[in-house]
């Protein structure tokens, strides 16, 4: 995230300004952070995403929403917009609003060069604090990858890789997005040198 201004804001003030601006921006502890526009591949990914589970939750009490949905992370204050965020039951508006809501069942981001070490890091300790979160989703736009953190009983969060699988399931939704779908449309010419790191 890289900050606007020094200026700080009020939660009123941001929400005033965010409703009439053309752009998106995160909010967190006073301060607005411009989000950058996305890429092709990025907006593919995120198509593909919303497709695939619009698809699978039709007969289920779960609705999908694209980036445009704000989410308020309670605890931390931060409000931001993930790049798919399911919902199931009723929203939980955010007071004093009806756009930002605050009780995700699933939330993915697809990663890029300039988001990366946030999604997986800062932005990832937020999320962890939402009571309803069950499962966070991790997306390579470079190459087919996915990553589910799980959720467990005892609170902790659990890994699956799709490195050695052609599908992921989501099981707080009951789904399963095929790699083959998820990443329909895009040409990735370079492995992943996986003893270098990613």
């Amino acid at each position: 995230m890289e900050a606007l201004k020094k200026k700080l804001y009020t939660e009123s003030e941001y929400l005033e300004l965010e409703r009439v601006s053309p752009t998106k921006s995160e909010f967190y502890r006073g301060e607005l952070f411009a989000m950058a526009g996305a890429s092709r591949i990025h907006n593919l990914l995120v198509g593909n995403i919303i497709g695939t589970l619009w698809n699978q939750l039709q007969n289920k009490p779960c609705s999908v929403y694209p980036s445009d949905l704000c989410l308020r992370v309670n605890k931390s204050g931060l409000y931001t917009y993930p790049d798919v965020s399911i919902i199931c039951g009723n929203p939980i508006l955010a007071p004093n609003t009806s756009d930002t809501v605050t009780n995700p069942t699933v939330l993915i981001e697809v990663l890029s060069d300039s988001t990366e070490k946030y999604d997986r890091g800062q932005k990832f300790q937020f999320y962890r604090e939402i009571e309803s979160l069950q499962e966070y989703v991790l997306v390579s736009s470079s190459h087919k990858r996915v990553e589910v953190f799980r959720k467990m009983l005892d609170r902790n969060w659990l890994l699956l890789d799709s490195i050695e699988t052609d599908s992921i399931t989501l099981s707080s939704l009951e789904c399963t997005i095929g790699l083959d779908d998820l990443y329909k449309g895009t040409t990735f010419t370079e492995e992943v040198n996986l003893g270098e790191g990613i």
